[in-house]
């Protein structure tokens, strides 16, 4: 299994990448109203009176230091909720202790990988003969400075293994361990193509919506359809 040690390190360039959201939960506005970390702790604390779901919103603040969370960029609550809504099934590079931003070179890419894993998800549901799921397609800007990368690691290495995350989710945990800011991998599900595993949301500069997929279920994925522009 690859090393960290072995791993290149990017020199730095700015970039754009994308991913999905799951339509069926709104945007988390109380990130973005907010310029630096002290406005946000005074905002914060002002709505927990009166919002009984903000911490539903939000997520768990503490699983991320406020000095990590990019305040003031467009789209900064995007940037942070993978940090603070973790997984606790885990992820390829996390067994579900941290959070990591997912992108894509391409929205081809980010699809794919996300329609294998709705796939693997729905599969386990009883009795689900027919479904349509939404989501919200994002593009995110961000610099890959000293990010480490694994992108010339043959495929036959086991951190791309397309089931078993148990290598990867070790060099995950390494790469976090470290205080890289992040990781650039060749995509499992759609090859040629490159993907990024942020340990953090500072290195990202902006995070817009483009447009509306669904997928649609009928024992399996069938199609995957854009559904709307942003």
């Amino acid at each position: 299994m690859v090393m960290m040690s072995q791993l290149a390190v990017l020199a730095g360039e700015q970039l754009q990448a994308y991913r999905l959201v799951n339509s069926k939960f709104p945007p988390i506005a109380l990130f973005d109203d907010v310029a630096n970390a002290d406005e946000f702790e005074v905002l914060y604390q002002i709505q927990a009176l009166t919002n009984p779901r903000l911490l539903n919103e939000v997520g768990s603040l503490e699983l991320i230091s406020r000095r990590e969370i990019p305040f003031g960029i467009a789209g900064c609550s995007y940037a942070t909720a993978p940090f603070t809504h973790i997984n606790p099934a885990g992820s390829r590079f996390s067994a579900g202790k941290f959070g990591v931003l997912y992108l894509a070179a391409s929205m081809e890419t980010a699809l794919a990988e996300v329609r294998y894993h709705q796939d693997q998800y729905w599969l386990n549901v009883p009795s689900l003969n027919y479904e349509r799921f939404v989501f919200r397609g994002l593009s995110c800007t961000f610099l890959d400075e000293a990010m480490s990368d694994a992108a010339s690691i043959a495929m036959t290495d086991p951190i791309y293994d397309p089931v078993d995350y148990t290598h990867s989710r070790r060099l995950g945990k390494a790469v976090k361990d470290a205080g890289c800011p992040g990781l650039r991998y060749n995509s499992v599900r759609m090859h040629g193509d490159y993907c990024w595993a942020l340990m953090t949301p500072r290195p990202v500069l902006s995070v817009i919506q483009t447009a509306h997929y669904e997928m649609i279920w009928n024992g399996q994925i069938t199609s995957v359809n854009k559904v709307s522009i942003a």
